[in-house]
């Protein structure tokens, strides 16, 4: 497993832990985790499911997830398809800057 962090975490932020092996971000105690599949030779990270416990919700854990994913995918040189309906409906909505990673099939750079 590899650390991840998110640019700019302020210090109570939780540490996100890649784990590349199960394809997923997941905070250290493994409760909370963003899953992923590789898609186009490795070249899409296609997000899947964000999952955080009931009693940990509210905390921000789910866009704390996304921030590592989508910043992994950016220093990676990955495209983003966005399956899941909290990043399609509410990580993106809210942080519109991370668009210019989504995948479309009519791009023809890096892919």
């Amino acid at each position: 497993m590899a650390a991840s962090s998110a640019t700019g975490a302020s210090p109570e932020a939780p540490k996100i832990v890649w784990n590349e092996t199960q394809r997923r971000f997941e905070t250290e105690d493994e409760e909370a985790y963003i899953e992923y599949v590789l898609r186009h030779d490795g070249k899409v990270m296609d997000i899947i499911h964000t999952f955080v416990p009931s009693s940990k919700r509210g905390m921000g854990l789910a866009s704390h997830l996304c921030d590592a994913a989508f910043h992994h995918a950016n220093s990676h040189s990955l495209s983003i398809i966005p399956s899941c309906s909290y990043v399609s409906d509410t990580f993106l909505l809210r942080n519109p800057s991370w668009n210019s990673l989504l995948y479309s099939e009519d791009l023809r750079s890096n892919i």
